[in-house]
């Protein structure tokens, strides 16, 4: 039976995104009748803030999740991998940010604007995509129900939050040190980040492409439900605190005109049409940044392929493409009864 009460966890509450996913929360004004903050031993009894007070940051632990329904985990993918079965084992359902459980076939891959259903078949953990898929795929769906996608070829532009608070902290020291005739100091990206672009996000792999470049071609079949679209990705990190850019090339089995695919987007969920070139009206990483919606414009044809469209697709990465996605999760839970409160 039902208690009606719903103790929520943050797992990894000290980082941007897990303060991000308080603040959803709290914005969402979600029903939580207990919300919890956990982090490392480094960050135990320090405190993030949560509804104009704040909250004491407990230590995560193996026996931590007894008492809690829900824990949105964003504290990487060893510590989910290691803490997230204690947590399914407690009674817990686990909505994680890592990419530890994405491709596991037990685990649904949810962005509640395209594949809601799938959190009916979930056993404890649900994965929240990797945020450049989320954007895109959030963009694809109306389209690829219109008209058919047959490949998808996108370039991402990606802010540094995308990697960490320490990755905004270089940035930020680069900057100054730049414009103090110093030279940058380079501790989390390979090379300067500042004023410049590194066409490397993660590490290499097979083919030479990246594993955030592999997880946007293998995330975005399994969150689409359709094998048989064949995408490549080029992913770039650039010099930007918010908001990932995407450079979207579509070619369709079936006509479909750039305002057709306006007049669809712009009924679409969790989507903002800003498209108006003549008036310089296009998405920009500083018109995203701290909105939720997904901004798509630049929608134009592709006139070197039969049925092809190009879009450019930016988001608040830290918010729709991390925390507000996880939290819809949630929200789409709870409204499915599928929390055991």
């Amino acid at each position: 039976m039902s208690t009606g009460k719903l103790v929520v966890a943050v797992v990894g509450a000290t980082g941007a995104v897990g303060r991000e996913m308080l603040k959803t929360l709290e914005a969402r004004d979600f029903p939580a009748t207990q919300v919890r903050a956990f982090a490392s031993s480094r960050s135990a009894g320090s405190t993030v803030p949560f509804k104009g007070g704040e909250l004491v940051v407990e230590e995560l632990q193996e026996q931590s999740f007894p008492g809690i329904d829900l824990a949105l985990f964003s504290a990487g993918g060893t510590t989910s991998k290691h803490f997230a079965p204690f947590a399914v084992k407690a009674g817990c359902v686990v909505v994680d940010n890592s990419s530890a459980w994405r491709m596991d076939p037990k685990c649904p891959l949810v962005v509640p604007e395209v594949n809601p259903h799938d959190v009916d078949w979930h056993n404890g953990i649900i994965a929240n995509p990797n945020c450049s898929t989320i954007q895109m795929v959030v963009a694809l769906k109306p389209l690829h129900d219109a008209a058919t996608i047959k490949r998808v070829v996108v370039s991402t532009y990606q802010a540094v939050s995308g990697t960490g608070q320490k990755a905004i902290e270089e940035l930020e020291r680069q900057v100054r040190q730049l414009f103090n005739g110093q030279e940058a100091e380079c501790k989390v990206y390979p090379y300067q980040i500042a004023f410049n672009c590194l066409p490397q996000i993660d590490v290499f792999s097979e083919g030479d492409y990246t594993f955030e470049e592999i997880k946007m071609i293998k995330e975005t079949a399994k969150i689409m439900g359709d094998e048989s679209i064949k995408v490549t990705a080029t992913t770039v990190r650039v010099p930007v605190f918010y908001g990932h850019s995407e450079s979207v090339n579509l070619e369709f089995e079936k006509p479909i005109t750039p305002a057709e695919a306006r007049a669809i987007l712009s009924q679409a969920p969790g989507v903002q049409v800003y498209d108006n070139p003549s008036e310089k009206m296009y998405p920009m990483a500083i018109v995203a940044a701290g909105e939720d919606e997904v901004f798509v414009g630049r929608i134009r044809a592709d006139n070197t392929v039969e049925n092809g469209l190009n879009l450019w697709v930016v988001a608040d990465n830290i918010r729709k493409g991390a925390a507000l996605n996880a939290v819809q999760i949630a929200e789409l839970l709870l409204a499915k009864g599928k929390l055991h409160v």
